[in-house]
């Protein structure tokens, strides 16, 4: 009986011991829109309201965009929080209305975002610009040369959808023109709405 005893306590000790001394599995970080990468697709419509041309202009922008973790950033006591990402976007725009048909280009800029504590919804800003390639006509009131600049605004809302999934609307400025490489220099204004998907990682 005692030789059972042995046996039984030798078996039972340790792994009440071990169970006792072994540490609590760690808990995975929460990692906020702010720590991620985020790739967007967007499109929209813009519709001419300005610029030095007489014709009527309406364009299908489509944008693939990286965006980086937050650059700089200002927390506040309710945990939410204002930060600057840089932010890079791939520029295909189909010229619905207007003598060209289409411009490809590359836009730079930061983009200013505010989210809320829960990381669920933000409110989002940039201005910013680049460069591009268009068919150009050689029509009067066209724009004047292929090598067109460009220069943006825009603002809009995100909603997460999924912890890596978000769902984005907005407003977006544009100004396209040559920078004065041709004389007349036919620039076009236009503003219209984006829609679009996010994926971060």
């Amino acid at each position: 009986m005692k030789c059972f005893l042995l046996l039984f306590c030798s078996w039972i000790l340790p792994g009440s011991l071990s169970a006792q001394n072994a540490q609590p599995s760690a808990v995975p970080a929460i990692v906020q829109p702010w720590d991620r990468h985020y790739v967007d697709v967007e499109m929209g419509y813009l519709w001419k309201i300005g610029g030095s041309t007489d014709l009527d202009y309406g364009m299908v922008p489509v944008m693939l965009t990286w965006r980086s973790p937050e650059v700089l950033g200002l927390d506040f006591s309710n945990g939410s929080k204002l930060f600057i990402r840089n932010r890079l976007s791939v520029l295909g725009q189909w010229v619905e209305t207007g003598p060209e048909n289409h411009y490809f280009g590359l836009m730079g800029a930061p983009s200013l975002e505010w989210w809320n504590a829960a990381g669920t919804w933000s409110i989002y800003a940039g201005i910013g610009g680049g460069a591009g390639w268009l068919d150009s006509q050689g029509v009067v009131g066209g724009q004047g040369q292929d090598f067109t600049l460009n220069w943006f605004a825009n603002v809009g809302v995100a909603h997460a959808i999924h912890e890596t999934l978000q769902v984005r609307v907005g407003a977006m400025f544009q100004h396209l023109s040559n920078g004065g490489a041709t004389d007349p220099n036919p620039g076009v204004n236009s503003l219209g709405f984006t829609v679009g998907l996010s994926w971060g990682f």
